[in-house]
């Protein structure tokens, strides 16, 4: 029994009747050759029972020419190819332009996929929409592949990273919430870290702790702040907290302005200074300058102003002259240093609320007067040097001294000034007090004539 092609019984199916087509009635009954063993059948025949009850018909119709499993003669179909007959009973597989992830971000295999497309193609790299939704883990409509979720990785994590950055911007605090910040202070400047958020005040904490021994505590600084955007330290912004890398530097306000020299019994302090035994013979005018001093003396105790007295190597040089009464003294203190300010003194300045005004004399005025007065005026105070409370050995020595302190901004005035400007007004409960106290005059002595 001869097999025919299927072609042929194809073409009856469609014609509805047993006659034979046009094409068998011009050709002898042959019966068509059987289809080589190498070639595969292109359409598979259902099975019995898996497809429907029509007869499956050939996609190419045999009015386009013979069919290619004819032997292979004639010209090959121009039919359109249509799409190839599947078993209703299977599902239709997924189309390849949208294959179904392996896993939620795991990356696709290599060499095919959805990753490679359709014929072989690479895809080109997903947008930022496409990022944005595998990031989120969707991907309607079956766009979402593989492919996506594996490229949707490193933004997520750039994500996390931007999740994790500190307020304002900039870095993300190392560490363990640490900041590191270069702090600078005169010609030095060190490393450490603050914590995250850090202010003001644990900014000055820790230049504190850098640089203590090197800090006036009795001087007023500002913190300043690095800015790239100015290229220059700029004053530390209002409620500033560290963020991020930076540094900044402390520095000490000096404000150039002239001194108005305005005294005030509460912000006044008397410094007197090494008014020894041992200097009487060798001090010009030095009587005439414990007169003096004994009367400021006196108009601090009624006012209540504040006196610190030194005594220059008393071992040696002697204690205070007799004539100066210290009753009610803040202060006595033995020295070697030169100038006046000791830590005891600055101590003791620390207890004085709003002090402000340093009233200075004794001796000598080149040495200790000099030395004690510069020292004060760097640590922001203003200095008052009493002219005919205040002598040297040398009267050179004293001229050259006070006219160099004069020109650094230190008051150079007398014992009757500083009294009444301390009193400034006739109705003062001490005016009367004081007035007799300078009743009479300061002695006419050589000491203002070489101011």
């Amino acid at each position: 029994m001869t097999k025919t092609c299927g072609c042929t019984a194809s073409s009856s199916h469609l014609r509805g009747s047993g006659e034979p087509s046009m094409e068998q009635a011009g050709r002898s009954a042959a019966t068509c050759l059987p289809a080589p063993r190498r070639a595969a059948p292109r359409h598979r025949l259902p099975r019995v029972g898996e497809g429907s009850p029509r007869e499956p018909t050939c996609p190419r119709p045999a009015a386009t020419g013979p069919c290619p499993l004819r032997g292979g003669e004639g010209r090959p179909h121009r039919a359109a190819p249509q799409s190839r007959p599947t078993a209703p009973s299977r599902p239709a597989p997924a189309p390849r332009r949208h294959a179904l992830p392996r896993g939620p971000g795991r990356a696709p295999r290599r060499g095919g996929g959805a990753a490679a497309g359709i014929g072989g193609r690479r895809r080109r790299p997903p947008g930022r929409g496409e990022e944005a939704a595998a990031a989120a883990g969707g991907g309607g409509g079956g766009g979402g592949g593989a492919g996506r979720s594996g490229l949707a990785r490193l933004p997520l994590k750039m994500a996390a990273a931007e999740a994790a950055a500190p307020p304002g911007g900039g870095c993300p605090a190392a560490g363990g919430g640490s900041v590191p910040v270069l702090f600078c202070f005169s010609v030095f400047a060190r490393p450490s870290t603050v914590p995250h958020g850090a202010g003001y005040e644990l900014l000055i904490q820790k230049f504190l702790s850098l640089y203590g021994d090197q800090i006036d505590m009795h001087r007023k600084f500002v913190v300043q702040l690095f800015a790239e955007e100015w290229s220059q330290y700029i004053d530390l912004p209002k409620g500033f907290l560290v963020s991020e890398r930076c540094k900044v530097r402390l520095v000490p306000l000096q404000i150039q302005m002239t001194t108005l020299g305005n005294l005030t019994p509460s912000s006044t302090v008397f410094f007197c200074c090494d008014m020894q035994e041992r200097f009487r013979p060798a001090i010009k005018y030095f009587g005439d300058i414990i007169s003096v001093g004994q009367r400021l003396l006196q108009g601090a105790r009624l006012l209540g102003i504040p006196v610190i007295v030194t005594e220059q190597y008393p071992k040696g040089l002697g204690s205070t002259v007799q004539e100066i009464d210290l009753t009610g003294a803040k202060l006595v203190l033995p020295k070697t240093k030169f100038s006046m300010v000791l830590p005891e003194v600055e101590a003791a300045l620390a207890d004085i609320p709003g002090v402000r005004s340093v009233v200075l004399f004794g001796v000598e005025t080149h040495v200790c007067i000099q030395q004690t007065a510069l020292e004060l005026i760097g640590r922001g105070l203003e200095v008052h040097i009493v002219a005919d409370a205040t002598s040297s050995r040398s009267m050179m020595d004293r001229m050259f001294a006070l006219e160099r302190l004069a020109r650094t901004g230190i008051i150079v005035t007398t014992s009757e000034a500083i009294l009444l400007q301390l009193v400034a007004d006739k109705e003062h409960p001490k005016f009367k007090e004081i007035q007799n106290l300078i009743k009479a005059s300061a002695p006419e002595s050589g000491l203002l004539s070489k101011v």
